[in-house]
């Protein structure tokens, strides 16, 4: 976990497998567009530095946070995907709401682990301030974008002789 000042998105691609031949979808929540778009760039710059192909990256968009599972659910039957990455921003407000939506969206994305052979990983910030995401989507805890996308790769090639 980020705590303090400490920056956990530095990675080291030269102990990753080789991902060239992998595909890799991106859902990202339309919600909190500011923080979600920085997770996607960060999430897509690790997978085109670790050697993925734009080509064999999918991008779709989802209205919020709780939509994240439908749209991952989709993507698994629609396309040929070797990881997903499920992004989105969910603020506390004033009201209950920011529980039933964190809570649904984990559970959701959890079931598509454990149903499905094709890993999604949770990028999805729960963060009480939007000064909280900010640090958390390209700030000075670094981009968990970066931190999803080699989870991705890490879960992608798990078992692999890669």
């Amino acid at each position: 976990m980020a705590t303090g000042l400490t920056n956990l998105s530095a990675y080291d691609k030269d102990s990753l497998p080789d991902i060239s031949q992998l595909r890799f979808g991106l859902v990202v929540s339309e919600w909190n567009d500011s923080i979600t778009d920085n997770l996607f760039k960060g999430a897509k710059g690790a997978l085109l530095d670790c050697g993925a192909k734009e080509s064999n990256l999918t991008h779709w968009t989802v209205p919020g946070s709780f939509e994240l599972p439908a749209g991952c659910a989709k993507m698994l039957k629609s396309e040929k995907i070797d990881a997903i990455i499920a992004i989105g921003s969910v603020i506390r407000g004033e009201t209950s709401h920011f529980d039933f939506v964190c809570s649904a969206t984990a559970h959701g994305i959890m079931q598509l682990n454990t149903s499905q052979e094709v890993p999604i990983i949770f990028c999805v910030l729960t963060d009480n301030t939007l000064q909280q995401a900010k640090d958390r989507s390209g700030g000075q805890h670094g981009n968990k974008g970066v931190e999803a996308a080699i989870a991705a790769i890490k879960m992608a090639t798990l078992g692999s002789s890669n």
